[in-house]
């Protein structure tokens, strides 16, 4: 009993350097994420992680899973801690509360991670361990993009329009570049086992990679586009008073009104107020504006409205003017669980913190793309997102392929106001460059604080506008058609090649 002791007081005391270690790394991982290369920083990273977790093979399975837990941790309570700014700083929830708030958020998401590296010690003696972890990956970050209305924020996929593995977006999508990442990396870290397969192998995907960016699934169409993306910066403060209403309301409409562009864009919430309770001539006065100017305008507005289903009030709303075509609507669809609406059983956690207006109707999956008529020449569909919509890389995919028409541009309207100076920008940038890479589109993104920007249809920043600054980012933009095979198959190739693989290894198991 005693040397039982003496043996459990030592495996204690060996597993947690071992969790700090991983923690560390989880958080090395993402702040690597952040930097001009980090989609190639973050496959030798990926493999000092899973050295560290073969070393507790031999450890009891929970132990293990912790150990998972603690990568994870790391990794996204430094990726996610923008949360805690808009729940105490914007939201006036208390900061013990928020910062709990936080550390449950990143301990859920880590929980994914964990499951995932799970694999590493069941497939532990497969000769093709690599690609059964890649392939694991893959199904729990498409779980967790789906789970709960889902949440698939800082996944691996992001950093590598910044990688190596970017290429493979059109084709695959975004899951595919995490497949590619994991894969690597694990290559990389068994490089001294098998170093002339895994060195040929390696050698032979990356040389791949520039190939596969050769072929062209989208062509320009028609001519380009002047557009206007107005930035206003204001802060978020500001739309909980009167005066501050009416002095954005003031500044993004007098803004839309001296600009000479095709089109012009102001962010979300542009016009923080009911739209049936906006300035009396307001909306006329810019459709006027279109229509004289042949101008299109789009913004955002609280939408208002009696949805039967779920007897809310109030819409996340982008409104588009477009000279001799009917006023477009758009609401947001794919809301922010507790930004924007309540799950049921939580609204006690609502009323912690003084932000109004966070209950929002739902939007339908299935609405128009906003036409921008121009004279003369064929019109311009574009499909709208409302800011967190564009972490939804298979749900754009699904619209743009059920659309009764093409989409020729993306367009993302966004107010990252709620995150102060954080990364959390950056990170949407990021998000909004692999949703042009998977589509093959160029993205507009119109912000309130920043990152204002235009991306080319290879997920390339072309302009941009400092954060923080109050001003207009004025661009030429080439509209493009035509569908990439991620926009036709969404994420079901990917899907099939990884549970194929999974079920394969299992069945395999079984016979030995």
């Amino acid at each position: 009993m005693r040397q039982a002791l003496i043996d459990w007081q030592l495996q204690k005391g060996g597993i947690y350097p071992k969790l700090l270690a991983l923690f560390i790394l989880g958080a090395i991982l993402a702040a690597a994420t952040e930097l001009p290369f980090g989609g190639w920083i973050q496959v030798p990273l990926l493999s000092l992680i899973w050295w560290q977790l073969h070393k507790l093979n031999q450890q009891p399975l929970k132990n293990y899973f912790v150990a998972g837990m603690s990568f994870g941790f790391g990794y996204f309570v430094l990726g996610l801690w923008w949360i805690y700014i808009s729940l105490h700083v914007i939201g006036g929830m208390h900061w013990m509360l928020s910062t709990a708030a936080v550390f449950l958020l990143a301990g859920g998401m880590a929980l994914f991670f964990s499951l995932a590296s799970l694999s590493m010690r069941f497939f532990k003696h497969s000769p093709i361990s690599g690609l059964l972890l890649a392939a694991n990956w893959v199904l729990i970050e498409w779980l967790r993009g789906w789970l709960f209305t889902g949440f698939p924020w800082m996944g691996l996929a992001e950093s590598q329009v910044n990688g190596p593995f970017g290429a493979i977006a059109p084709y695959l999508g975004g899951l595919a570049c995490t497949f590619l990442a994991v894969w690597s990396s694990w290559q990389l870290y068994t490089l001294r086992k098998n170093p002339k397969i895994n060195g040929i192998s390696l050698a032979c995907t990356l040389l791949l990679m520039p190939a596969l960016s050769l072929w062209h699934f989208t062509k320009p169409a028609g001519e380009p586009l002047s557009v206007e993306l107005i930035q206003g910066n204001f802060a978020q403060s500001l739309i909980f008073n009167p005066e501050g209403i009416s002095k954005q309301i003031q500044f993004y409409d007098q803004a839309m009104k001296s600009s000479h562009a095709d089109l012009i864009i102001s962010p979300e919430t542009a016009f923080p107020w009911p739209e049936t309770s906006l300035p009396a001539g307001l909306l006329d006065s810019l459709q006027a504006f279109s229509n004289q100017s042949q101008s299109a305008l789009l913004f955002g507005v609280i939408g208002r409205h009696q949805n039967p289903s779920d007897n809310r009030e109030f819409s996340n709303r982008a409104i588009g003017i477009s000279p001799g075509v009917p006023v477009y609507r758009y609401d947001k669809s794919h809301l922010v669980p507790f930004g924007e609406f309540i799950p049921p059983g939580f609204h006690w956690f609502v009323k912690a913190f003084s932000v109004p207006l966070s209950d929002f109707s739902r939007g339908a999956t299935d609405q128009s793309f906003f036409k921008i008529k121009r004279a003369e020449q064929d019109p311009i569909y574009a499909a709208i997102t409302i800011c967190y919509e564009d972490v939804f890389g298979s749900e754009i995919a699904a619209r743009l392929r059920d659309s009764d028409n093409s989409a020729n541009l993306m367009i993302n309207i966004t107010n990252l106001a709620w995150f102060g100076a954080s990364q959390a920008p950056a990170q949407q940038l990021r998000l909004s460059q692999l949703r042009s890479l998977e589509t093959g589109l160029p993205a507009l993104r119109a912000t309130n604080t920043g990152i204002t920007a235009v991306l080319g249809p290879d997920g390339k920043v072309i302009s941009r506008l400092p954060e923080f600054t109050q001003g207009t980012l004025q661009a030429t933009v080439q509209a493009y058609s035509g569908k990439t095979p991620y926009v036709i198959w969404g994420n079901a190739p990917i899907l099939s090649i990884s549970c194929l693989l999974l079920l394969l290894s299992l069945i395999r198991q079984k016979q030995f």
